[in-house]
This record gives C-alpha cells, sequence and structure tokens, in this order.
C-alpha cells in the first residue's frame, strides 16, 4: 500500500487544504509549504484536512509539503513571562525583530522563553516527597514583586529522587522523580483546554480598578466578568489601559486582538515608562502582553485571546490574581466569523458562525476564583474583561448579546457621555451587575459600614434626574420647583464630583476605595442636608452657594494629606450654611 505524501491541493486565504493527511488529529500543530508555515488542523474527511494557517499564504502553491508536527498549539510557561510581549501564538516580538526587523519573516521559528537566561531556583521540598500535578517544587525571583513557583506539570505525579539548589535555564533539569521523570523549569499547555483546579470558590470579593464609577456602581469580583461595549470613541481601550495600570491584581494579560497598530504601539511605548501604584515598582513587572494587531494574520487573532488566558491560568494556579484585558472580543470574532466562511460553513447571524455564542461562553468560563491544584490553603482568580466593538455602537448585535448572556458585569459605553466629554463614558443606565449582594460584605467591612446604603442613595438620586429630565426640557428648569430643581442639582454634583474622573490628573486618575468613600460620603451629607434645608422652606439660592458646590466638586482633585482636612471644612461650612449662621 503506497502512503501518500503531505501535499497542498487547495488554498483560500488563511484556509489551506491538504490530501494525504491520514493519521493527523484535530488541533494537531503543522508546516505548510516550503517555509514551513505554522498552521493548525480544523477539520479531517478521509485522508483530507484543512488546515488554518497563522501566517499569510500568499505565495503557497498546489503541491506543496505539508508536515505534521504531532502537537498541539500550545505555549511555553515558566520564568520571563512577565515584562514579555508576544505575538498571538506566543513568539517574543523582541526576538522576532532582533532576527527580522521591524517585519516578522515568514515561517519564522524563535524560542518562546529565553533559553539562555539563568534563573536562581530555591527548591522547596526534599528528597522523598511525593509530588503530584500542581504541586510546588521550588521557587524563583522572576519580578521584585513576583516569586515565581516552579510547579509540577498536570498529569505527572510520583516521588522526588534528586533535587538541586541554583541558577539553571528553563531547559535544564531541576528535580527527577523516581522512574526517570526529568522536571525542569518550563512546562507546556494546550491553550484551548482550560487549566484544571481544585474548586471553584464564591465571587465575594471586588477586583478594585480605582475607576469610581466602576467601583462604586458597578465592581467587577475577582474571578469574574465583565465586557465593556462601546462604538468608536467612547473610549474603550483608554478604560482598559486605565484598568490595567491600576487594577488590583497580581499579573496583567493584556491582549490586543486585531486593534490597530498605532494603538498597541503607544501601549508598547508607555509601559515600561509607569509606575505600578500599588508598589512603586515598574508596571511591566506585572504585566505580560499579546499583541496582534490589524495587520497580522487574521488566524492568529484568533489564537490569541487563548494564549492570554492560558497565561493568566498559570499564574493563577500559583495563587495569584490575574486579570486578562482582551481588546477587543469583536476583532476575535470577526476572525472566527473569516474562518467559518472559508470552511464554507453554514452561517448565523450577520455571517458569524452559529457557534459563536459557544465558543464566547467557553472563553468567558474559563474566568473564576479557585483554590489551588494541591494547596488548599491558597487561591488564584483570572477575571476577565473583555471590550466589545459593535459596528455603529448597535448593542443589539450578535457579539454583544452572546456576551450578555454569560458575563455578570457590563459596563455599557455612551456616545452622549463621551461627547460631552464625561468620561468614563459608562452609562449607569444601561450598565448592570449581577453579582451586587454577593459583594456587598466586603465593601461594608472594607469601605466604610454604610457603604451599600449610599450606593443606593446614589442610585435613587441618579434614577430621579432621569425621570426629571423630560420635564425638564418641556417646562424648561426656570419653571420647576425648587425641590426638582435641588434634585436636578444633587444628580449634577454626583456626575461631575463624581462619576466623572481623568484618565490623565495626576491625583484623580486613581481613587483608592476609602478616597472614594469620603468623596462619595461629603456629597451624600450636602445634598441629605440641602434637600432637607428645602423642603423646610430654605430658598434653593441660598442653599447652592456657588463656593461651596465648586469646592465639593473639585475635592476629587485634592491630594490625599489635603482630602481630610478639606472634607473636615466643608462639612463644617454646610452645617453652618443651613442652620443660618452662614453669610448670603
Amino acid at each position: 500500500m503506497t502512503i501518500m505524501t503531505p501535499k497542498i491541493s487547495g488554498i483560500s486565504g488563511p484556509a489551506v487544504r491538504a490530501d494525504g493527511m491520514r493519521g493527523c488529529f484535530m488541533h494537531e500543530m503543522t508546516r505548510v509549504g516550503n517555509e514551513h508555515l505554522l498552521g493548525e488542523v480544523i477539520r479531517i474527511v478521509g485522508d483530507r484536512a484543512t488546515i488554518q494557517v497563522y501566517e499569510e499564504t500568499a505565495g503557497l502553491r498546489i503541491g506543496d509539503p505539508v508536515e505534521l508536527t504531532g502537537e498541539l498549539l500550545s505555549v511555553e510557561l515558566g520564568p520571563g513571562l512577565l515584562g514579555s510581549v508576544f505575538d498571538g501564538i506566543q513568539r517574543p516580538l523582541a526576538s522576532l525583530y532582533e532576527k527580522w526587523g521591524d517585519f516578522i519573516g515568514r515561517g519564522a521559528v524563535v524560542p518562546r522563553l529565553d533559553k539562555e537566561r539563568k534563573w536562581a531556583f530555591t527548591p522547596s521540598v526534599n528528597i522523598g516527597a511525593e509530588v503530584y500535578g500542581g504541586a510546588v517544587i521550588g521557587t524563583v525571583k522572576e519580578t521584585d514583586f513576583i516569586t515565581h513557583k516552579i510547579m509540577v506539570p498536570h498529569g505527572v505525579k510520583g516521588t522526588v529522587a534528586s533535587i538541586k539548589r541554583g541558577e539553571f535555564t528553563v531547559s535544564e533539569t531541576v528535580a527527577e522523580l523516581e522512574g526517570g521523570e526529568k522536571l525542569t523549569m518550563r512546562q507546556r499547555w494546550n491553550i484551548r483546554v482550560p487549566r484544571p483546579a481544585a474548586r471553584r470558590l464564591a465571587l465575594d470579593v471586588p477586583m478594585l480598578t480605582g475607576q469610581r464609577v466602576l467601583d462604586t456602581l458597578f465592581p467587577v469580583a475577582e474571578g469574574g466578568t465583565a465586557i465593556i461595549p462601546g462604538g468608536f470613541g467612547t473610549g474603550k481601550t483608554v478604560l482598559e489601559q486605565t484598568i490595567t495600570k491600576y487594577a488590583t491584581a497580581d499579573v496583567v494579560v493584556f491582549v490586543g486582538c486585531g486593534e490597530r497598530g498605532n494603538e498597541m504601539a503607544d501601549l508598547l511605548d508607555e509601559f515600561p515608562k509607569l509606575k505600578d501604584p500599588h508598589n512603586g515598582r515598574p508596571l511591566m513587572e506585572r504585566t505580560v502582553l499579546v499583541a496582534n494587531t490589524s495587520n497580522m494574520p487574521v488566524a492568529a487573532r484568533e489564537a490569541s485571546i487563548y494564549t492570554g488566558i492560558t497565561i493568566a491560568e498559570y499564574y493563577r494556579d500559583m495563587g495569584l490574581r490575574a486579570v486578562v484585558m482582551a481588546d477587543s472580543t469583536s476583532r476575535w470574532a470577526e476572525a472566527l466569523r473569516e474562518i467559518s466562511s472559508r470552511l464554507e460553513e453554514m452561517p448565523g447571524e450577520e455571517g458569524y458562525p452559529t457557534y459563536l455564542a459557544g465558543r464566547l461562553a467557553a472563553f468567558y468560563e474559563r474566568a473564576g476564583r479557585y483554590k489551588c491544584k494541591g494547596r488548599d490553603n491558597e487561591t488564584g482568580a483570572v477575571t476577565v474583561i473583555s471590550a466589545i466593538s459593535p459596528a455603529g455602537g448597535d448593542f443589539s448585535e450578535p457579539v454583544t448579546q452572546a456576551s450578555l448572556r454569560t458575563t455578570s458585569t457590563y459596563w455599557a459605553l455612551d456616545y452622549g457621555l463621551a461627547y460631552q466629554r464625561h468620561f468614563p463614558a459608562v452609562n449607569w443606565r444601561d450598565s448592570f451587575l449581577l453579582s451586587h449582594k454577593r459583594l456587598a460584605g466586603w465593601f461594608n467591612k472594607n469601605a466604610t459600614p454604610d457603604w451599600m446604603e449610599m450606593v443606593r442613595e446614589t442610585n435613587a438620586v441618579l434614577q430621579r434626574e432621569e425621570e426629571l429630565a423630560d420635564m425638564a426640557k418641556l417646562v424648561g428648569m426656570d419653571a420647576m420647583g425648587e425641590r426638582e430643581r435641588m434634585e436636578l442639582e444633587s444628580a449634577r454634583m454626583i456626575r461631575e464630583g463624581y462619576l466623572r474622573q481623568s484618565a490623565v490628573h495626576p491625583v484623580d486618575s486613581y481613587c483608592k476605595i476609602s478616597r472614594q468613600a469620603k468623596l462619595l460620603s461629603l456629597i451624600l451629607y450636602f445634598i441629605k442636608s440641602g434637600s432637607a434645608a428645602v423642603r423646610n422652606g430654605a430658598p434653593l439660592e441660598s442653599v447652592l452657594q456657588p463656593a461651596i458646590v465648586e469646592s465639593i466638586i473639585r475635592a476629587k482633585e485634592l491630594p490625599e494629606e489635603e482630602l481630610a482636612a478639606e472634607t473636615t471644612r466643608l462639612r463644617t461650612s454646610i452645617d453652618k450654611l443651613l442652620s443660618g449662621r452662614a453669610e448670603t
């Protein structure tokens, strides 16, 4: 029987058909053509397979060879990930630049982790210890902030026969099990398979972002999922980058999935210069960037978010809090649609494949807060925050709707707020949160005992403004009663003095939770006192003293050392004003 050599029999963009593929398996990695382009088997019919090529296919010809590797699309995990910039299939861009220059060469192959750099390995188990997948055998100081735990790969178990101490590369043996199994500081993992954990935990701890509108009204839980849909110009990327800088996470994985090259260039230029507000160290020491810009191959874009979340799961297994910033899921879905059309699959709504919702749900389900496998006293979390770019700002399109069904936090960005220069442009009427009750205990304990009561009062004021807005348009502000005008002014103070926040202001760009409690308490104190005075007959003009109102609104810009004194002063001024002792 003649065994046919795998060869290309058809080409349609990034989708390549190959004959003679008997014996291959789904998602097997291949090398296509004479330039050995990286590809992945995505369909098998008899001895013919369809290969998704992760590079530009121009120049491939019918009859070009196809090489099977016997491996799955995997990432290499180990020391050296933090501070690195990878493409969608985890090729380090710095190494690609050294070899190829400004543009990546076809068929480029470079080590995913630096195989020359030595790391100081400190063992944490002794000879004779029983170890299994997820157990920590030693540590490496990856950065000044992160201690990297070297874990036994999942699926491996045994008794430690020998273990070393000293400096090693990621590919050198640091321990050996009885039976000859060698352990290094590097492991591989299939990006499409979630890494196992011991047990999923309740989502009752928030991941703080330093953005008041999010942390106060719509906080995302550690291990939760949040989506940020918004049209062009509403500030999705800026909001994601701001959260990346200030989120209470140990590790941030930022996935630029199909974004414009200039935005990623700005990100790569800015991040190395930024200081982490939580520890004063360079922000890149806790950041991994996965850059797949819009001019890179579309097939690699589909893989990029899986690459990012697999890296985040690896750090979760160490007992760390990781957050994945996917910018944007819409570009990922467009890549999925293009590949589906090349496969001539039955299209669903707006041409997206019928399995779009299932793929999105499977991706979001990889978020969570877990007990670490093999270490019951440690917990880790992966939080997913995904930007969505609906065409024309239409939130009824399939990607937004499919995401809404599987996420717990929804931050809707609004054109109107963006045009008013109100940022973050999060629409507090359309956004929602499903886990507020579970997070209430944490906020009442760590922010202020009456935190949830203040949130309810804030929502009530904003809701009342919405009810009065149409009346104000019909009859005008001057024709409204003083109580209604006071309610509208109260909502304006919350919007301008609390929800509005500058991403570039040296003080206001980041607001910790204790500071948020002080600011919101001050504003609500004035609103309650002023509303009571108006109800008791005080003229509205005597209550809304411009000096006091503007001082309250601008309190958010004061440095921390001045805020407490100014808050006390303003409360005293409010009491004097509303008791009739202030000069008018």
